[in-house]
């Protein structure tokens, strides 16, 4: 969770195969060569029944139909609260497991629970990415008085006065509610000063002057018992809970310096294989790019400026399609791109050859009504656009990036996967794309993998074929041979909630 700028779309099928199917750009696969696609496995407002995981269990099999490699679940710790998701995190080492906040297990589940999704995503050979909080603790059990500084809340390097006062504030844990000065009255954000030596983190982004503080009680990576406290714990989470990566929370407001030690202590001593995705929530390729640079390539990033460019083209009158891989990650550093459309903090309520797309749980099963937004139904056709990618988007591609509105591309296999496929996606009126998918199926019959646009399309002899698509939409085109087409159309999403 981090301070996002506002990301709105015109749900859609369409804008999940511009994130997730062309693919040009290193070919991110398992050990079966198979592509790898990332879900989100949850949604802001998913009930707060503590049965989250026994739901996921039970969905596993149809991830995997479906083509689903790894599987972000949502944040394991305890948060502050029961029905919380755990972005106010309050005890890294509670995972369900203790009488704490105010239940045992966590908004998710209980701690068994929670191993046997893990040990069952284990053995179908489905990676389980934990969401990691590490910026903050929340939900202090006590106040503690502190030596402070009052700091401006747009420019924190910017005091309230240069004399420290003593404050009173939510710091102490048993085992923070937004660190507020009770002794004075006055509500703001402090900078605790302790022995005078403290600072905010150098090396965090410079929006608001210094950005290392976002909410709660920020956590000071300066401090080496806290650095070995943080590594102790992935080393005893790796013991619990079978993962194979992270998704790294907030990470502009924490140092750069820490979280490299951090990943190189966990590739020496926990995982080597782990995938570390960062959530750096910016719209400017240039930042995006100079923090890969200064994580020496360590993690791969979220492609914002990708949403963004789907956000503003989905609401867009006559949207230029050809312009939405423009100043993206999936443009200038494929092989370090994570793209996506929606997540828990872009839905409603809330602040490709080498990109690795992640589905939205939200967009699979539909968003739960919320304090901020009404009860959202699925997104029609993700799971064929799902198990398309995975059985046919492979080899070499093609793009037909010639008019505004409509826009297609061709994959053309590979040696395990040699069926290929058409893709023609259109922003306005029905259309129609001329494109070549090869002499080797001239006199073939195409069809459409939902079934939503009649009829076939015959190859002609030089290996051409003009295929459809209708208004506002996107259409796959495969041989009707080809190998598994007989899992098309694939049924909605295996219903639990």
């Amino acid at each position: 969770m981090d301070a996002q700028e506002s990301v709105v779309y015109r749900r859609g099928v369409f804008a999940d195969y511009c994130s997730s199917y062309s693919s040009k750009r290193k070919k991110a696969t398992t050990q079966s060569n198979q592509n790898q696609l990332m879900l989100q496995a949850f949604e802001w407002n998913t009930p707060a029944d503590h049965q989250h995981w026994k739901r996921l269990t039970a969905a596993l099999d149809w991830f995997k139909e479906i083509g689903v490699t790894a599987i972000w679940i949502p944040p394991g710790c305890k948060g502050m609260a029961p029905a919380r998701n755990g972005y106010d995190i309050y005890d890294l080492y509670d995972i369900g497991e203790f009488d704490q906040k105010g239940s045992v297990p966590t908004k998710w589940g209980s701690k068994e629970e929670l191993q046997d999704l893990a040990n069952k995503a284990e053995e179908m050979n489905i990676k389980i990415l934990w969401d990691a909080v590490l910026n903050h603790k929340a939900g202090a059990d006590r106040t503690e008085t502190c030596q402070a500084v009052r700091v401006d809340s747009d420019d924190r390097n910017c005091t309230h006065g240069n004399k420290p006062i003593e404050i009173e504030s939510w710091l102490g844990f048993e085992f923070s509610r937004a660190p507020q000065c009770l002794q004075t009255g006055i509500r703001g954000i402090y900078k605790i000063i302790g022995d005078g030596r403290k600072n905010w983190a150098s090396d965090v982004s410079k929006e608001r002057g210094n950005f290392d503080y976002l909410m709660f009680a920020n956590i000071d990576f300066s401090n080496e018992d806290v650095k070995d406290d943080v590594k102790n714990w992935i080393q005893w989470l790796s013991e619990q809970v079978p993962i194979g990566g992270l998704r790294l929370d907030a990470v502009k407001h924490y140092s750069r310096s820490f979280l490299i030690e951090f990943i190189l202590h966990i590739k020496n001593r926990v995982g080597l294989d782990w995938f570390f995705v960062a959530e750096y929530w910016k719209n400017d390729i240039n930042e995006l790019l100079t923090y890969l640079e200064q994580m020496k390539n360590l993690v791969s990033l979220f492609d914002v400026p990708l949403a963004h460019n789907i956000s503003r083209l989905s609401r867009a009158r006559k949207p230029d399609l050809r312009k939405v891989f423009h100043e993206t990650l999936l443009k200038k550093r494929p092989e370090y791109a994570v793209t996506f459309v929606t997540n828990h903090d872009t839905q409603l309520g809330q602040s490709l050859e080498k990109g690795y797309p992640c589905l939205f749980y939200g967009d699979l099963y539909g968003i739960n009504a919320g304090f901020l937004n009404a009860a959202e139904g699925p997104l029609p056709n993700l799971g064929s656009l799902a198990l398309g990618r995975s059985l046919y988007a492979y080899g070499s591609q093609r793009d037909y990036f010639f008019q505004k509105h409509c826009i297609g591309f061709v994959r053309y296999g590979d040696a395990d996967h040699p069926s290929g496929l058409a893709c023609v996606m259109s922003s306005t009126r029905r259309s129609f794309k001329f494109m070549y998918v090869g002499r080797n199926h001239a006199g073939e019959k195409w069809t459409e993998i939902y079934g939503q646009y009649g009829g076939s399309v015959k190859i002609n002899r030089l290996g051409y074929g003009s295929f459809g698509v209708m208004p506002k939409s996107v259409s796959i085109w495969v041989s009707s041979e080809a190998q598994g087409r007989d899992k098309f159309p694939v049924k909605n999403a295996h219903q639990f909630r």
